[in-house]
């Protein structure tokens, strides 16, 4: 039986022409691009560029926005960043799921969650410690406001 290989999407394997082709845009816009920060592809020792799936997809989106729904460049950029805010916050968020998941259920009465997302059990009574300035939220999963 044969397994089936799955390629890694931010693996840098295609090389700048050949990226501009997949993206439909030039080679010179994928520069200017990389210079404005909007996609930044890895470089090689001789510091050429390569692009990964994930670069083609968001090369695409750029592209889009700008043709399709007449966003500046700047704005782009701003979307892109927040695109990718929202995808580290939701990892960070599946694994505080993942470590709350691994306490056993009387530690998962009372935790603590810092704003790394490290988790820590609490003790019946124990007061978690907070920062200075800190805020304290108390989650009640089970109940309704």
């Amino acid at each position: 039986m044969v397994t089936p290989h799955r390629l890694d999407e931010r693996a840098p394997v295609f090389v700048i022409s050949v990226a501009a082709e997949l993206s439909g845009m030039h080679p010179q816009t994928l520069r200017q691009y990389d210079r404005l920060g909007l996609v930044s592809p890895q470089r090689t020792r001789g510091r050429g560029r390569r692009y990964s799936a994930r670069d083609v997809a968001t090369l695409r989106e750029v592209q889009r926005l700008s043709q399709e729904e007449g966003i500046n460049l700047a704005g782009i950029k701003r979307i892109l960043e927040l695109q990718d805010e929202v995808t580290a916050l939701a990892e960070q968020l599946d694994a505080v799921r993942e470590a709350l998941e691994s306490l056993n259920p009387a530690q998962r009465r009372v935790f603590t969650a810092g704003r790394d997302g490290e988790i820590s059990a609490l003790r019946r009574g124990e007061r978690p410690r907070r920062p200075a300035g800190g805020a304290l939220v108390l989650w009640r999963p089970n109940r309704r406001p």
